[in-house]
């Protein structure tokens, strides 16, 4: 007997609505290249999105499930095409700027993009792609200034794409298995990989991203995504952002230590995502005494292992809480996340410590064990060493246009990580296996 309750799809166009009708006054605060600040509110996006879905049918020919792609910086435009493109029935498909050429481009072609949205500070590393991927049709520019000089063929600027669009947009017919996004993975051996994200893998993704066992993010929030939106979709936070209504600012590509700083300290920031070598940075900055964050009450790290030592600098010696993550491209990337439970009290200082440093547990709607070379389950006692493989909500089935033998007879995905799970269920990795690039347990696109 099926429950008598109403279909609701979970889709990315309910979270888009969702925001914009509960939260239209917060803001998105972008940092753009020339150094100014655009402020403008998830109102404001929201109708803008609506003219950027209509202007990718009306003027560029956009069609369901073609795919369109992004080579961008953090920025307001780039979160509006994070939503335009699914909510006319598009894939959006962001491009990882630090690939090599030859690889941007296969991803282009493998991908088949029709168009892709170029940040003008780019443009010098992007024309040396372009002549590889003869199929683009159209290149828009973003941030460019009016009389800008560009070997890209057919191109036109952002704001004259939206101009003259309507701000009422129809929905493209979606399920909630559609395609939403795609990134690829350089992680394994061989050529990059693409994973497709569906709506429901998305929005489950973002509602996991906001428990209070895995950010804990609120609405009182204002929330710095330092990760690149070409890395895993921005980690999912520009979805789980506007589920509840936390203030985003966008850096842009002012990523150095100082930067980062300067804009906690100016838009007051509270909780931000990045890799390691981006928040050891910032501790040696803080280190030095001149500036403090006192706004900054918690980081998100993944990438690769965060030292235990930065770990307990963080918190010792600036009261911010480290939350330390593990996932890939793969798992979207949400896998596991390190924090304490209330039965670890009576450690020591130390083991806390070491306990943090660890990947963590695995989040509801991830699953995750550990296979011996001889293919038995390992037991949880934090001594048995295996490959970490992982099933879930939002993990990859399969990958796109690509065979693969990383997905077991029974539907679990291998990750290539090596590690151990104790008994409670926190996860360390130590290393990769042989056929994969040695990362670390990277989150990787």
């Amino acid at each position: 007997m099926n429950g008598l309750m109403m279909n609701y799809p979970l889709t990315i166009n309910y979270i888009l609505e969702y925001g914009n009708r509960v939260f239209p006054h917060k803001h998105i605060i972008t940092k753009q290249p020339d150094g100014s600040t655009h402020k403008y509110s998830y109102n404001d996006m929201y109708k803008r999105t609506m003219q950027l879905g209509n202007a990718l049918k009306n003027k560029l020919g956009i069609c369901p499930e073609d795919r369109v792609a992004t080579f961008a910086w953090n920025n307001y435009q780039h979160l509006e095409l994070y939503y335009a493109i699914p909510a006319m029935g598009g894939i959006c498909h962001p491009l990882n700027l630090r690939l090599s050429i030859d690889q941007i481009s296969f991803i282009i072609n493998h991908a088949e993009d029709r168009v892709v949205f170029v940040d003008a500070t780019l443009l010098p590393l992007f024309q040396q792609v372009a002549p590889k991927t003869p199929n683009v049709e159209h290149y828009i520019l973003l941030n460019a200034p009016k009389d800008i000089k560009t070997t890209l063929p057919n191109t036109m600027h952002y704001e004259d794409l939206l101009a003259g669009e309507s701000e009422v947009l129809e929905y493209a017919e979606t399920t909630e298995d559609t395609a939403v996004g795609m990134c690829y993975t350089s992680g394994t051996t061989g050529d990059p990989k693409g994973v497709l994200y569906s709506n429901r893998s998305t929005y489950l993704h973002a509602m996991a991203l906001n428990m209070p066992t895995a950010t804990g993010i609120g609405t009182n929030d204002t929330v710095l995504l330092i990760v690149p939106q070409f890395h895993v979709m921005a980690w999912g936070f520009p979805y789980s952002c506007m589920m509840i209504g936390a203030d985003m600012v966008m850096p842009g590509p002012h990523l150095n230590p100082a930067a980062i700083i300067k804009a906690i300290n100016d838009e007051q920031i509270t909780v931000a995502n990045g890799v390691p070598t981006i928040w050891q940075g910032v501790y040696a900055e803080l280190k030095k005494g001149e500036v403090a964050i006192p706004s900054f009450r918690s980081l998100l790290v993944g990438g690769s292992a965060f030292p235990k030592s930065m770990i307990k600098g963080f918190e010792e010696d600036f009261q911010i809480e480290t939350v330390h993550a593990w996932g890939m491209t793969e798992t979207s990337p949400l896998g596991t996340l390190s924090r304490l439970q209330k039965h670890h009290e009576n450690l020591s200082t130390d083991e806390k410590y070491d306990l943090l440093a660890t990947q963590g547990v695995e989040m509801l709607g991830v699953e995750i064990r550990i296979v011996t070379e001889d293919g038995t389950v390992a037991p949880r006692d934090g001594k048995t060493v295996g490959e970490i493989e992982v099933q879930g909500n939002w993990v990859v089935s399969a990958y796109y246009k690509a065979e693969s033998d990383n997905f077991t007879n029974d539907g679990w995905f291998k990750t290539g990580d090596v590690g151990t799970l104790d008994v409670d269920g926190y996860m360390n990795i130590t290393d990769r296996t042989k056929d994969l690039i040695k990362s670390g347990g990277e989150w990787i696109s």
